[in-house]
């Protein structure tokens, strides 16, 4: 067996389509038209077709779980945080947040209210400490990973 992708239930394809076109550039990869695929691993489907695989109603279909969220690394953070600005329909759960391991992360809601983290990928965090001059050995100490990984990203 072979997991494929998780899904996400929407109110409307289309603009959440152009939601995850717009805000994270992904690409659609196959289109179903109730059922489409991005090129980031995950699906949508739409909700009123969801019902009916599922013998439910829509109003049984329920949003804002708080319990899953996607997500994403982006290389250049502070400009994707820039490029935040432009959706002023966004709703944070919370402004840029830093892990114990340096890893800066902002979360917010899609349309349909399912959870995106967008974090900071880990060779930025590492070469962001070494540029604040920290040691490859202070590195791995701090992030937890190990030195071949530290190592491999200078």
């Amino acid at each position: 067996m072979k997991f494929e992708a998780p899904m996400l239930v929407v109110d409307d394809i289309n603009r959440s389509r152009a939601f995850y076109c717009d805000v994270f550039g992904l690409e659609v990869v196959m289109d179903f038209g109730e059922n489409i695929t991005f090129n980031a691993g995950f699906s949508l489907q739409d909700k009123a077709l969801w019902t009916k695989f599922i013998d439910a109603k829509e109003k049984d279909i329920i949003y804002h779980g708080n319990d899953m969220e996607l997500y994403f690394e982006e290389e250049n953070f502070d400009d994707f945080l820039e490029h935040l600005k432009k959706f002023e329909e966004l709703e944070y759960l919370h402004g840029v947040k830093e892990a114990t391991w340096g890893q800066r992360a902002i979360r917010f809601y899609d349309l349909d209210y399912h959870i995106i983290e967008v974090g900071e990928s880990l060779a930025m965090v590492c070469r962001r400490f070494h540029d604040q001059g920290m040691t490859v050995e202070e590195i791995v100490e701090r992030t937890m990973l190990p030195v071949e990984v530290v190592k491999s990203f200078f």
